[in-house]
């Protein structure tokens, strides 16, 4: 797989104020939505034979693939989807959590979704998947450990 670019900040904690800096700079949701489908634009690319039943992540209404590596000392997460939103969400929580150990990844809280108003703004079923993605890392992070 292409090499990631996470993590960008040195920190799980430094990244979610990290991103709750950015969309205080936006003014309405609009603007907070482009910025949005402009971070998944930054996702790095997915290779096609990854995007499989196997890696689907379920509890999505778009098509949301995710793998990922590594050990409890690292775990990195390469994830794609079919929506420019939907995509903007996987970088924001691969910017949280990808490149963090299993024990940082447990122990941190996926605060910056209510910070930034997303919770508020997402519909039911783009929030039912964010949740199911933070869960599949969350769940990743957990087998690693064991």
């Amino acid at each position: 797989m292409n090499a990631s670019p996470f993590p960008i900040e040195s920190t799980a904690a430094q990244a979610q104020a990290a991103i709750r800096d950015e969309f205080a700079f936006f003014g309405d949701w609009s603007e907070r939505y482009q910025y949005l489908i402009d971070l998944g634009r930054k996702l790095p690319p997915f290779p096609e034979p990854l995007r499989i039943e196997e890696h689907r992540l379920l509890g999505c209404q778009s098509m949301v693939w995710i793998v990922p590596s590594g050990d409890a000392a690292r775990l990195d997460f390469a994830a794609a989807s079919d929506s420019a939103i939907v995509s903007g969400l996987i970088y924001l929580a691969l910017r949280v959590y990808s490149g963090r150990s299993a024990r940082e990844i447990l122990d941190t809280d996926a605060s910056y979704i209510a910070d930034i108003g997303l919770a508020k703004h997402l519909s039911p079923t783009r929030s039912n998947g964010l949740a199911s993605l933070l869960a599949f890392i969350r769940e990743a992070a957990q087998r690693a450990l064991a």
